[in-house]
């Protein structure tokens, strides 16, 4: 839609001639140099940003890389709900954050051939909220709800019956002269995602019929999805160069991608055409993303506890004073992928850097 910009159409006496107003805005703005105007051809447009971002995500389970058993488990589960002509069961994903779940549910419902509503649990304040989410499904719509441990407890009593019964049941009044009303609703599959399993209430929990945890990626499923990526994005890289960020990437798929966005950049700015593994290793050390994939804050918080709290066992509410950072942010961003490589133990007393944290920062 074009946007117009009102302006006073008349002109004053003391206006300039149209010829001088051009040599003054010329003399303002200068005209771009070449590298310049090279520089902002290559930059892509918001909808072609837009559109690229889409096609990132696997639309098919074929094409989804990793995830090998989950994938298994679903694809049982696709052809028989097909067979039966049903939804699918509702099913629970949990693991840590950036490793798919998004992305499996919008699959799930393009397999099923039905649409895919999006929300996360904190939107879900009032009863009005979840009440018209549910009342809008379609037939085997698949209903997508992010960090559902944080389901407040008014939103989560409205799901059970919908579960369960493919049932919402609503108060109306209050006291004495409350009554229910129940709306039959159509059947759906619900997918709740959650990198707190353990925070689930066991009502909620048990109404799912698959449970399913994502697991990290290996390097050569990383290095696969930075090279599909990259096709996608047009970035010319070797697959040397997709391997070292794929060493870098935590296992993460979407870690993957935003590292390889970064050294497109650095290769960008160094005029380089092709991502090689030297050009991809310059890239991560000005980023402070070491071999292991450890940034500036997991060194943050390993020099932390051993340097200050002699290796542990150290609280979580301590590591967070000691390095400044929330800690919530430590427990759910960080310490999965520490504890996941070894170089952190949880104990009964707190945090512990293992003997590979303090040979990996050279003590």
């Amino acid at each position: 839609m074009a946007i117009k910009r009102f302006s006073d159409s008349k002109s004053s006496p003391s206006d300039p001639p149209k010829r001088e107003q051009k040599a003054q805005t010329n003399r303002k703005f200068p005209k771009k140099t070449a590298d310049e105007k090279q520089l902002l051809t290559a930059t892509a447009t918001d909808e072609e940003k837009i559109t690229n971002e889409e096609n990132i995500r696997p639309h098919r389970l074929e094409d989804y890389i990793g995830q090998k058993d989950l994938k298994e488990v679903l694809k049982i589960a696709i052809v028989a709900a097909k067979a039966r002509k049903e939804s699918l069961d509702h099913l629970l994903l949990y693991g840590p954050p950036g490793l798919g779940k998004t992305t499996m549910s919008l699959i799930l419902a393009s397999e099923m051939g039905v649409n895919c509503k999006i929300t996360a649990a904190p939107a879900l304040e009032r009863p009005r909220d979840i009440t018209g989410i549910l009342i809008n499904l379609k037939p085997g719509d698949v209903l997508f709800i992010d960090e559902i441990h944080r389901l407040n407890k008014m939103a989560e009593e409205l799901l059970y019956p919908a579960m369960e019964d493919y049932r919402l049941d609503i108060t109306i009044g209050k006291g004495p002269s409350a009554r229910t009303r129940s709306i039959e609703l159509p059947p759906f599959t619900l997918v709740g995602a959650t990198t707190k399993i353990g925070a689930l209430t066991s009502p909620l929990r048990d109404r799912f019929g698959i449970i399913e945890r994502l697991r990290f990626y290996e390097p050569e499923e990383l290095t696969e999805i930075i090279l599909r990526t990259a096709s996608i994005l047009k970035i010319a890289i070797a697959p040397e160069g997709a391997e070292e960020i794929a060493r870098r990437s935590r296992g993460t798929p979407r870690i993957a991608n935003r590292l390889l966005r970064r050294v497109r950049d650095y290769a960008q700015v160094k005029k380089e055409e092709l991502i090689t593994e030297e050009l991809a290793t310059e890239a991560m050390e000005i980023y402070k993303v070491d071999f292991k994939g450890l940034d500036w804050t997991d060194r943050l918080i390993l020099n932390a506890i051993i340097n200050q709290f002699k290796g542990g066992p150290v609280g979580l509410e301590a590591v967070a004073a000691a390095t400044g950072e929330d800690a919530k942010t430590i427990e759910e961003v960080y310490e999965p992928y520490l504890l996941q490589i070894g170089y952190l133990n949880r104990t009964p007393r707190g945090r512990v850097a293992t003997e590979d944290a303090y040979e990996h920062l050279g003590y």
